[in-house]
C-alpha cells in the first residue's frame, strides 16, 4: 500500500464543481488584479478570524515582512523569534533590516517558550513573533502579557494554523497582527501562492494595503516606496470556496490525529505530540519524535509510506545566517528536535486504512529495534 504524505489532488477533486464555477466567474469578470473577489474573501476571512481587517497579499513571507514594515521595525531593532521555526519567519525580520533574536521552544509543544522570552528582551526589542508550529497555537496569554509589560508588539506567524483556537478563541484574535500563508499544502491552501494579514489595527492594515500595491491607493499616485504583493482574484475566489469547508476538513484532520494518538500510544520508540488543555490544534502536521528518526523514515519509505521532516536544519545553522555567528550548540533544543522530528502523512482525505498502515509500519520498526 502506498501512502502519500498529502493528497492535494483529492482535496481539489472533492470541490471541483465549486472551484470550476469560481474560476469561470473570475475569467468572465475581466478583472484580474484586486477587485471584488479579493474584497469578498478579505471580508470573509476577517470575519472567520474575528478580526476587524484582512489584507490579501502575494504570500505568507510578504505578510510577515509587511507587518513589520508597517510597524516601523527597522535596522537596529530586534525581533524575538522561535529558534526552530521555518526560516521564513527569520527572513521577514531580515527584510526590514532588523535582527532576529532566537528563543528556544518548549520541548513538549515545540512552540516558543514564554518563560524564556523575557530574558531575551533588550532595549532594542520591538516585536515578539511566535510561530503556531504544526497547526498548534503557541501559548499566547503570557506572550501578550509580556508584550504589554515591555511596550512591544505581538505579531503571530499563523501560516500553519488556519482555524486553530487558543483558549476558545480563534487564532487571529489575540496579537497586534497575524500573518497567514495560503500555500497549496496549508489547511486553507490556494492553487498557487497567496497570503494575508489579519489585524484589529486600522493603521497597520492601511499601511500594508498601500505598501503592497506599489505604495499607492490611487493609480499613479505613490505615497511611499512600495512593493507588488497582491492576492490574485483567482486565488481569492478559490480560497472563498475552500474557506466554507475549512472547519469540516480540520475536523477530519483531528480524527486522523486521534487515530494516530490511539494507535501509537503504546509504541515506546516514539514520542507523540503534547496538546495543552487550552489548545485546539488543526494538525497541519502530525509530528512525532524518534531518536532513530532517519532509520524509521527509511523503514516507512520501504513500505511505501511518505514522510517529511519539519525542519531538518534550524535557521541559526543555515548558511543564510552564518553572519550571526551562532555555532552548533547555541540552541540545543532546536538542534535536537531537528534530528528527531518526523512528520507523518495527514490530511482531510487520508483514509483510515492508510493511517493504520502508518501505525503498523512504526510498530514493526519498534519491534525490530527491540529484537
Amino acid at each position: 500500500m502506498t501512502v502519500k504524505f498529502l493528497d492535494l489532488a483529492a482535496a481539489n477533486c472533492e470541490l471541483r464543481p465549486e472551484l470550476d464555477t469560481a474560476i469561470a466567474r473570475v475569467i468572465d469578470s475581466g478583472r484580474y488584479i484586486l477587485g471584488g473577489e479579493v474584497e469578498a474573501f478579505e471580508a470573509q476571512y476577517a470575519d472567520y478570524c474575528h478580526a476587524a481587517h484582512c489584507v490579501g497579499l502575494g504570500n505568507g513571507l510578504d505578510a510577515l515582512h509587511l507587518i513589520l514594515r508597517a510597524m516601523e521595525v527597522r535596522s537596529g531593532d530586534e525581533v524575538i523569534v522561535s529558534s526552530n521555526t521555518y526560516i521564513a519567519t527569520w527572513l521577514a525580520v531580515s527584510m526590514v533590516g532588523a535582527t532576529p533574536v532566537p528563543v528556544e521552544p518548549n520541548p513538549a509543544t515545540h512552540n516558543l517558550d514564554p518563560e524564556r522570552v523575557e530574558a531575551a528582551i533588550t532595549p532594542r526589542t520591538k516585536v515578539i513573533l511566535p510561530t503556531h508550529l504544526y497547526g498548534q497555537p503557541a501559548d499566547l496569554d503570557p506572550l501578550v502579557e509580556l508584550a504589554r509589560k515591555h511596550g512591544l508588539r505581538l505579531v503571530e506567524d499563523a501560516a500553519q494554523a488556519h482555524g486553530a483556537r487558543y483558549d476558545g478563541r480563534p487564532v487571529g484574535a489575540h496579537g497586534d497582527a497575524i500573518a497567514w500563508s495560503f500555500y497549496p499544502g496549508k489547511n486553507l491552501g490556494a492553487l498557487g501562492d497567496g497570503g494575508a494579514v489579519t489585524t484589529d489595527d486600522a493603521v497597520v492594515a492601511d499601511r500594508i494595503r498601500v505598501m503592497a500595491n506599489y505604495g499607492s491607493r490611487t493609480k499613479y499616485v505613490n505615497e511611499v516606496r512600495g512593493f507588488n504583493s497582491r492576492l490574485d482574484p483567482l486565488q481569492a475566489a478559490i480560497l472563498s470556496v475552500k474557506l466554507a469547508r475549512l472547519d469540516e476538513w480540520n475536523d477530519r484532520r483531528r480524527r486522523v490525529a486521534a487515530r494516530y494518538m490511539d494507535g501509537l500510544a503504546e509504541v515506546a520508540a516514539v514520542r507523540l505530540p503534547a496538546v495543552p488543555q487550552w489548545a485546539e490544534p488543526v494538525w497541519h502536521q502530525f509530528v512525532i519524535q524518534c531518536e532513530e528518526r532517519d532509520p524509521l523514515a527509511a523503514h516507512l519509505s520501504a513500505r511505501g509510506i511518505e514522510t517529511l521532516i519539519h525542519y531538518p536544519i534550524p535557521p541559526h545553522l543555515q548558511a543564510a545566517y552564518a553572519d550571526l555567528r551562532m555555532p552548533r550548540g547555541s540552541f540545543p533544543i532546536a538542534e535536537r528536535l531537528a534530528t528527531e522530528v518526523l512528520s507523518l502523512p495527514i490530511g482531510p482525505h487520508l483514509p483510515p486504512d492508510a493511517v493504520d498502515e502508518v501505525i503498523a509500519g512504526i510498530a514493526s520498526f519498534a519491534r525490530e529495534a527491540v529484537e
